[in-house]
């Protein structure tokens, strides 16, 4: 297998991480709304950890980001 081949291969697996994201922010976003209705008085304290979740994972599909551009710079 060529080099640049397997960059982009590499890249594609890069972007994979997108969707592993985007199911994360799903599930949190989802869970938060579950537990609102469950106990609305606990919204605020609720909703600061969601958004809290909602960072920690965003940051994962970033890393993701900055790796394929990595990756993609490196191509010859």
């Amino acid at each position: 297998m060529e080099l640049g081949a397997a960059a982009l291969i590499g890249m594609g697996l890069c972007a994979a991480g997108f969707a592993g994201a985007a199911v994360g922010i799903g599930f949190i976003f989802a869970q938060t709304i579950e537990t609102v209705g469950r106990q609305p008085n606990a919204e605020a304290r609720i909703a600061k950890y969601c958004w809290i979740g909602f960072a920690l994972v965003e940051a994962v599909a970033l890393y993701g980001l900055v790796l394929a551009f990595i990756i993609m710079g490196n191509i010859k």
